[in-house]
Parts: C-alpha cells; sequence; structure tokens
C-alpha cells in the first residue's frame, strides 16, 4: 500500500486545478489506481500530484498528465491503494520504542504466555540485571487476571522484574524488584496511586498509577544512545505501518531537545505533534515562551501540555462516582493535584497553549469541570468522601 504525506483539508476541491498550477511539473505523480481521498465532494480519484511536499492534484489519471515534466516521478499505482497520510492521535512514541527492544509482551495471551516470553527473556539476562517489559493486558485471558509477582517469582526469583501494562497505568513487580525499592506490606501508597493486596493483605505485586514509580525509579535509566534507538525504533515502525504524523501526549524538555538534533541529522522522516507534560516545570516553561509551530519543514510542533486527573478503567484507577462493579471496594485515584492543574489552565488559555486532558471517570470528569469553575477546594479521593 502506498501513503502520501498530506494534510486532509488539501484534498478538498482540489479535482478542480487552476491553470496556473497545471503549468507547473509536479515532483511526483501516482496514477493508475485508485486513491481514497476522504473527502465527501471526492471520495475516489486515480491520480495524485504532489508538488514540494503539497498536494496540488486529486482527480482522473488523463488529468494528471498535465503534471508530468521531464523530471517527474511517475508512480504506476496498479491494483495498489493510495490513502491519505495517517495520523495517529494518541501515540507515545518513546514507549513504542522502549517495547520493541526490551520485553515486548504485546499480544500475550495468556499469565502462561507471559510467563514463557520471561523465561526467555531471563536467559540472556546477568544475575541482578533488571528485566522491564511492556505492553500485557489481561482483558481477553481466561482467567482475566492481573499478573502477580508470585508469577514473576516463579521465573526471576533474583533478577528485579517489573512490567508494565498496556495503558502505563499499571505494573507489576516481582519480589526482589520490590526488595530493591524497599516496598513492603508496611509501605502506604503515595498520592494517585495504590498498592494491590491479596486476601491476607500481602502486596500482589501490582502498583496502580503513581505507586509505579516507587519501583520505577530504581530501575537504571536508559543511557542516551538508547533512548536514541527507542525514538528511531519507535518513528520507523510509525512508517512501516503508514502513519506520517502522530500525537505524543506528554514528554519533556529533554525528550524535545532528542527530538530537535535527530531531526537536525536528518534521522526523522514523521511529523509530530509533541504534548509537555504538567502541571508542573516543563509545562510553566512551555508557557512562558510559547508555542512552536512548524520546526523542522512543518514535521514538529509544540504547543500543548498533557495533564492527567485520574487512571484507566482496566486498572481500576480511573475515578468513578461508585465503586468499581468488580471490586466494590474500589472507586479510582485523582492523581493531579487540581490546586495546581486550575491555574496552569487558566495560564494556558491566556498564552494560546493546548491543553489535552486524561480523564476517564465520571467523578474525574466531573473534577475537571469543577476546577474549570475555580471550585474552593481539590476535588477529594474517593476516601476523603
Amino acid at each position: 500500500m502506498l501513503t502520501v504525506r498530506a494534510r486532509l483539508a488539501l484534498l478538498v476541491g482540489l479535482a478542480t486545478v487552476s491553470s496556473a498550477h497545471a503549468q507547473t511539473p509536479a515532483d511526483l505523480v501516482l496514477r493508475g489506481g485508485t486513491v481514497y481521498t476522504v473527502s465527501d465532494q471526492q471520495p475516489k480519484a486515480e491520480a495524485v500530484a504532489v508538488s514540494s511536499g503539497r498536494i496540488v492534484f486529486v482527480g482522473s489519471t488523463a488529468g494528471a498528465a498535465k503534471f508530468v515534466g521531464p523530471h517527474t516521478r511517475v508512480v504506476e499505482i496498479g491494483h495498489r491503494v493510495v490513502l491519505p497520510g495517517l495520523t495517529d492521535s494518541h501515540y507515545h512514541l518513546l514507549g513504542v520504542g522502549q517495547r520493541e527492544f526490551k520485553l515486548n509482551l504485546q499480544g500475550s495471551r495468556s499469565v502462561a504466555e507471559v510467563l514463557t516470553w520471561l523465561r526467555s527473556r531471563m536467559s540472556a539476562a546477568e544475575p541482578g540485571q533488571w528485566v522491564t517489559g511492556y505492553g500485557w493486558i489481561e482483558t481477553h485471558w481466561t482467567p482475566a487476571r492481573f499478573l502477580t509477582r508470585a508469577d514473576l517469582d516463579s521465573i526471576s526469583p533474583d533478577n528485579p522484574v517489573f512490567l508494565t501494562r498496556a495503558d502505563g497505568h499499571a505494573s507489576v513487580a516481582n519480589s526482589a524488584a520490590l526488595r530493591v525499592a524497599r516496598v513492603s506490606r508496611d509501605t502506604k501508597p503515595p498520592f494517585g496511586g495504590d498498592l494491590l493486596r491479596d486476601a491476607h493483605g500481602e502486596l500482589t505485586g501490582m502498583l496502580i498509577d503513581n505507586a509505579q514509580a516507587l519501583v520505577r525509579t530504581h530501575i537504571p535509566d536508559p543511557t542516551p544512545a538508547e533512548l536514541d534507538r527507542a525514538v528511531l525504533l519507535g518513528v520507523n515502525r510509525s512508517l512501516r505501518l503508514g502513519w506520517t504524523q502522530i500525537q505524543d501526549p506528554g514528554q519533556t524538555w529533554a525528550h524535545v531537545d532528542r527530538l530537535r538534533r535527530l531531526y537536525g541529522e536528518g534521522k526523522i522522516k514523521l511529523r509530530i505533534y509533541q504534548a509537555i507534560r504538567g502541571p508542573g516545570p516543563d509545562a510553566d516553561s512551555l508557557i512562558a515562551q510559547g508555542a512552536s509551530i512548524g520546526e523542522f519543514e512543518d514535521r514538529l510542533t509544540i504547543r500543548t501540555v498533557k495533564a492527567y486527573v485520574d487512571g484507566a478503567l482496566g486498572s481500576r484507577g480511573a475515578l468513578l462516582l461508585a465503586p468499581y462493579s468488580d471490586a466494590p471496594s474500589v472507586q479510582g485515584l485523582l492523581v493531579t493535584n487540581l490546586d495546581a492543574f486550575r491555574p496552569m489552565l487558566a495560564a494556558a488559555l491566556r498564552r494560546g497553549i493546548q491543553v489535552e486532558t486524561h480523564a476517564i471517570g465520571d467523578s474525574a470528569i466531573g473534577c475537571c469541570s469543577t476546577s474549570m469553575r475555580k471550585r474552593s477546594r481539590p476535588c477529594p479521593r474517593p476516601s476523603e468522601e
């Protein structure tokens, strides 16, 4: 399948081309096949002409002939299909890349399969080396249960293991990892986090939302070379799938500096709409300096803050008005102090900075609404009701 990096708005009305355009040969012409435009006025066509990175014609193969010059690259589509460039509107680029070269648990079909893949990874691990993985989700397992530290201990009693659920809002740690982090039965969960326990009050190893940091801060930081590799693996995977732009919801300025360097080195061929994590100093910096739009030939834009109000439904961190039907003692978590969230919203509005807000549960959505109406105190956690 061929894809064209383009903005969908450019497709509307391009079947009729001005005579000025018709006199200029295009850089690229795709013709003789099926082009899906996603335009109600012209849903399908036979050919596309591109000049200087912009679509200048969508229409018939005969019409595209006007754009063919001596230096035009012409591609005969044949039985293939041309689509507008696809945008993924929620895509954690660094996490996708790290998953590609760590223990990738995406698509695992059971606890047993996760443990099989973990055993294979452990065979290459040095004594005491951390083993991290990403992407497991229990939703369609039988039974549909979370992983536990006992599961991981059966494969790795000595090496610390930390496996993050697909939503990023929960992770499971084995006993060795909990020991390194000094997390025990007596440890109290931090604000916006939870430590799951069994019927006897013992830790299961599952850490929800902000509690993940209790262990994650003890995992050795990736090297700069590893971070570069993760970004480029994520970029190249995106391009293979047909994405020509992604929206990355929430990163740091250090990550933006890395993107800028890799763009400058010509290593990224993907458009990235980057959000900065907030509330906090990074978001304050973006609000103070203002948006940066269209860097590196319209490939990098930084104009958005990403904030989290609660967790995710699957890991029971989404903040609900009533308890979860499968966990009657749980209502979810507020993960951000809304006393900090409110002034950030106001400052961003004044500076023309967009704010993406993660609010999943009905109570969390209500907290956002009351926060924007200047409620006198933060929305409480369920335990404070």
